[in-house]
């Protein structure tokens, strides 16, 4: 399908949940519908599932391939030459292993998106959307569709498709490495595939078919990150394309969701702690909706259907807390205890967690869930805990070579987040293998703020409790080194996006724990930015941070742990931040105002501290563009390197000669 090696990793025996960096900002007006609407759809039961322990992210309820696209200037569709098939007798996991076997290290890439439907895989092959036959996917056999250079975009990738129920439609989102708006194309799938429409600015979208057999496509529309409008559109000789709601209030965000059966088509208005859902019968999408439930604060729910029946995933347990219209009348099941209850995979966060990590060896990647590796022994894996300050244990993902000898002295890299209830990101990037390989230790943080241990683990490092994230976070480190893992000398942390509040509070309380950190878009002027209510996401994070402009009482407490705010004269360890020009997420201005504050008060330490003093390095990477973090920019990655590899005074050589196999520069 790709002429490049595909680390597909779902395929690698075990299923792991994608995990976005950010949930996607998305946002029904309460409306009274007529009684007799309730009994077109007709359910046996409903099973209300108190599950959020593990909630679903909203990345992890799509269900494209979770993955990365190719850049057009560096792909075009090329054909293998002497590539042998494949025994047709050999299973999904002994094919990609085979082909990761047998491919070059320099052509590592990670897959682009891809769906399957009827029998065609619909995918990024170069610059263009195609398709080909399920069974003819790994030959390079493929239909062209559309070409994304037509949309005069700089570097195009496809971040979504959809595909019409009776595949006469497709419906893919467009967008660009440096802005974070795209572009949703429909194609009319045909002997001549044409392009039908275009809508910019599109969130979520989803297929439907109405009782004249016609394609209906919902989507929502983003205006400066705010998701609050629904849409729907027909094609061909019957266009229309209309607004049927707008949610008013702006501290909600909308997203769309087809049920795992096709049967439903869910619109979910949330907030970072309250959701509510309305169903549109995938039967009869023209008739107004149906409310689930009202919004009631603090209360999360998700809805599912399989075999006449709804699935609802809830943080709360009783279905009288539920005012579910008449025909949703059934039981509760509770798969707290056991996992095995529930009759179906709702999704990935019922099941116990678990701390996924990837193993690597000899120019392979290996996916693994346990400390025992299968295939090589030269990657170890350990999962450690950490006792906060108020006893709390605090879980820890470790890896590094098996052969390293004397831990202490070798260089160590922090992970850290702990925001919005989303799991500490630990998928695979070249940088990280090649620092395992020169025999770094790479150590994931799972601190409270964070979603790794459910709901509680969330609300206990939100608001008022930010600070348990950061006890943590010194906990973590504290006992790494305790344990004989590194030293403050050799020790790094590294924080994207929400992150950068631990990561830059971390460094004004303890600052004797780092020698050097990396942030990319940080959030660092907390409190500014919360009392900024022009700002797009102010609004939509007040559940997360507090509302510093009417609670004196949350404007008191993020002054306790702002980086911005708590920037003193002291030894700081040197910092390396990556930022975006035009980020609508974290504006440049409070990034550009941390740097000149932690400059100043670095330059009054050291003329306080006398001749001889060291004072750390603290650069500012501007780069051009609108997005907010850009995981593949090689140039970001190799100055992150050798900034990290000058402070700790390593060399950095044979790393580069390595990271060259994996990264086209």
């Amino acid at each position: 399908m790709q002429q490049k090696t595909k680390l597909f990793l779902q395929a690698l025996k075990y299923s792991i949940p994608h995990l976005g960096k950010c949930m996607q900002k998305q946002h029904l007006n309460h409306y009274n519908f007529a009684g007799h609407y309730y009994n077109r759809i007709k359910l046996k039961k409903y099973h209300l599932t108190k599950c959020l322990q593990n909630k679903p992210k909203i990345s992890e309820l799509a269900r494209n391939i979770p993955s990365r696209s190719f850049s057009c200037k560096d792909l075009q569709p090329v054909k293998q030459e002497n590539e042998k098939p494949l025994p047709e007798n050999m299973d999904a996991f002994e094919k990609v292993r085979t082909k990761l076997e047998t491919q070059p290290q320099e052509e590592y890439e990670i897959i682009n998106v891809e769906v399957k439907h009827g029998g065609f895989v619909y995918y990024q092959e170069g610059c263009c959307l195609v398709r080909s036959k399920d069974e003819e996917a790994d030959n390079d056999n493929y239909e062209v569709l559309f070409n994304l250079e037509e949309l005069k975009l700089d570097q195009p990738f496809i971040d979504c498709i959809r595909v019409a129920p009776d595949e006469k439609y497709v419906a893919a989102k467009i967008r660009t490495e440096d802005s974070e708006a795209s572009t949703c194309v429909i194609i009319k799938l045909s002997d001549q595939p044409v392009m039908e429409a275009s809508f910019p600015n599109v969130s979520s979208f989803e297929w439907v078919k109405d009782e004249e057999d016609e394609d209906v496509l919902f989507y929502t529309f983003q205006r400066n990150l705010r998701c609050h409008d629904v849409y729907r559109a027909t094609f061909g000789d019957n266009k229309r394309n209309e607004r049927f709601y707008t949610e008013k209030d702006p501290s909600y965000f909308v997203f769309l969701y087809l049920t795992k059966d096709s049967r439903f088509l869910t619109i979910n208005i949330m907030n970072k702690t309250t959701s509510e859902v309305w169903l549109i019968d995938g039967l009869s999408p023209w008739d107004p909706p149906v409310l689930i439930q009202k919004r009631i604060h603090g209360v999360l729910y998700y809805v599912e259907h399989r075999d006449d029946e709804l699935y609802i995933l809830t943080n709360v347990g009783e279905p009288t807390e539920f005012k579910l219209p008449p025909w949703a009348c059934g039981f509760i099941m509770d798969t707290n205890s056991d996992p095995k209850n529930c009759p179906f995979q709702l999704c990935s966060p019922i099941r116990p967690p678990k701390y996924y990590t990837y193993k690597f060896a000899e120019g392979k990647l290996f996916e693994e869930t346990g400390h025992e590796d299968p295939i090589t022994k030269t990657s170890r894996v350990l999962r450690l805990e950490a006792k906060s300050k108020d006893g709390k244990l605090v879980p820890m993902t470790v890896f590094h070579k098996t052969d390293s000898e004397d831990l202490q002295k070798k260089p160590l890299l922090i992970h850290v987040y702990g925001a919005y209830g989303m799991d500490l990101k630990m998928n695979f990037r070249p940088e990280r293998r090649v620092l395992v390989d020169d025999g770094w230790i790479l150590a994931y943080c799972h601190v409270r703020g964070g979603g790794e241990l459910g709901l509680q683990w969330h609300a206990d490092g939100r608001l008022t409790k930010k600070l348990n994230g950061l006890a943590d976070l010194e906990a973590c480190i504290k006992t790494l080194h305790g344990q004989g893992f590194s030293q403050p000398s050799l020790t790094t942390l590294t924080a994207f996006s929400a992150g950068g509040v631990l990561a830059g509070a971390l460094c004004n309380s303890n600052p004797e724990l780092l020698r050097a950190v990396t942030l990319e878009a940080p959030f660092l002027d907390v409190l500014n930015t919360m009392m900024d209510t022009t700002l797009p996401l102010t609004l939509e994070e007040l559940e997360e941070w507090g509302n510093p402009s009417s609670d004196e009482k949350h404007k008191n407490y993020i002054k306790r742990y702002c980086p911005y705010q708590n920037i003193k004269p002291q030894h700081y360890p040197s910092v390396h931040i990556t930022a975006y020009e035009n980020d609508e997420r974290v504006p440049l201005k409070g990034i550009v105002s941390y740097t000149e504050k932690l400059k100043e008060a670095i330059s009054e330490h050291a003329k306080d501290t006398g001749e001889g003093y060291q004072a750390p390095n603290i650069i500012l990477d501007i780069q051009p563009g609108g997005n907010h973090v850009i995981e593949d920019s090689h140039k970001k990655i190799t100055a992150q390197i050798k900034f990290l590899y000058e402070e700790l005074g390593l060399d950095s050589t044979s790393v580069f000669e390595d990271l060259k196999k994996y990264l086209k520069f």
